[in-house]
């Protein structure tokens, strides 16, 4: 059962966040092609990142890096080495701007499992929000609509570029704390 100071109308709040983060690499997670930002649209898309025939993707050791920074620097202090075996595998899905039709994902074995983002909430005082995991991913493109008329156009620059998923447990219990959560989380992946 709630605290009363858990309620709202009758309903418990119960807040966790799935947190996208892109890595500042120079090139794409599985290619070596460039990840600047505002370039004109598809002149940063290799046949890696559209899936041409042929192709293999590569994983980019500073993207594997990065996480791996992430996970030591979540982990209260204690050396969280991540996990020693990652594995990535294919999520398939439809996007328009997806053109090889699945992401390049992590799920069964993430390059970080555990850690908390301390944050200091406003009814609770000082808060640990657990999190799940935090895991390496490719990009999708970008839909265009401003510029097309009646139509969509695609641009393909971001497609594979390097994000760390962060997931947390459902560990806050107001809006308040889920700003708290993002504002330190945002703090933290621009210091790393």
């Amino acid at each position: 059962m709630a605290a009363n100071s858990d309620l709202v109308n009758g309903w418990e709040i119960v807040i966790g966040l799935e947190t996208h983060a892109q890595l500042s690499t120079r090139s794409k997670i599985f290619s070596g092609a460039a990840t600047e930002f505002g370039a004109a649209a598809n002149t940063q898309a290799c046949a890696v990142d559209i899936a041409l025939p042929g192709v293999l993707p590569v994983a980019n050791r500073g993207a594997v890096e990065r996480a791996i920074r992430f996970g030591l620097a979540v982990n209260g202090g204690r050396a969280h080495r991540g996990n020693r075996r990652s594995v990535f595998a294919r999520k398939n899905y439809f996007y328009p701007d997806l053109p090889k039709g699945y992401q390049i994902s992590q799920y069964e074995t993430p390059v970080v499992t555990g850690g908390e983002i301390v944050i200091v909430s406003p009814t609770r005082g000082e808060l640990r929000v657990r999190l799940t995991r935090a895991h390496l991913e490719e990009d999708a493109g970008k839909s265009l609509h401003e510029d097309f008329h009646g139509m969509s156009g695609i641009d393909l620059n971001r497609a594979g570029t390097p994000l760390l998923e962060i997931v947390s447990e459902p560990d806050m219990r107001s809006a308040e704390e889920a700003v708290a959560y993002a504002r330190a989380l945002h703090g933290l992946v621009m210091w790393i």
